[in-house]
C-alpha cells in the first residue's frame, strides 16, 4: 500500500511562511519572530548617565543604516539587499529577512538631544544617548 503524507513534516514553519507571505503581500511590518517582535531586533536599557540602544544587523554596512532622532524619538532604518541563490538552484527554506526595514524608539524625557553617538560593529548598532545632568539621581547626604 502505497501512503502519501498531505501535509509537510513540520507544519507549524509551513505555516509560519504562509503568514510572512501575507504579511508581506499585505505591506505589513516585516517581522522574523512573529508578530510581537520585529526586525531588526533590539535591546534597549537604560543606566543612570544614559539610554543604550543595540540594533542586530548582520550583514550591513553602516552606510546602508539611517539614524535619526526627532522630538524624542530615535528611528533606525534600511534595506537589507536579498542574495541571489545560484543559478538553477531551488530555495526551500528563506528565513533571512530582506527588503526595507523601520524600528521607531519613544525615548525618556530625560535625553541629551545634543549627546548621542552610533557605531556599527561586527553586525550590531549601538547607539548611546546620553542623559541630562540635572535629571540624573544624586545622593544628598543628611546632616
Amino acid at each position: 500500500m502505497l501512503y502519501k503524507n498531505f501535509f509537510s513534516r513540520d507544519i507549524f514553519s509551513e505555516l509560519e511562511r504562509m503568514q510572512q507571505e501575507l504579511d508581506r503581500n499585505l505591506g505589513l511590518s516585516p517581522s522574523i519572530r512573529g508578530s510581537s517582535r520585529g526586525y531588526p531586533a533590539m535591546n534597549i536599557g537604560t543606566t543612570p548617565q544614559s539610554v543604550e540602544i543595540y540594533v542586530f544587523v548582520p550583514g550591513m554596512q553602516p552606510s546602508e543604516i539611517d539614524v535619526e532622532l526627532e522630538n524624542g524619538t530615535l528611528s533606525v532604518a534600511g534595506e537589507r539587499k536579498s542574495t541571489d541563490a545560484p543559478q538553477g538552484a531551488t530555495k526551500h527554506i528563506q528565513e533571512r529577512f530582506t527588503g526595507r526595514f523601520r524600528r521607531v524608539i519613544s525615548l525618556p524625557d530625560d535625553v541629551d538631544a545634543n549627546q548621542i553617538s552610533a557605531v556599527c560593529r561586527d553586525g550590531v548598532l549601538h547607539v548611546r544617548i546620553a542623559r541630562k545632568e540635572a535629571m540624573q539621581p544624586r545622593r544628598i547626604s543628611v546632616q
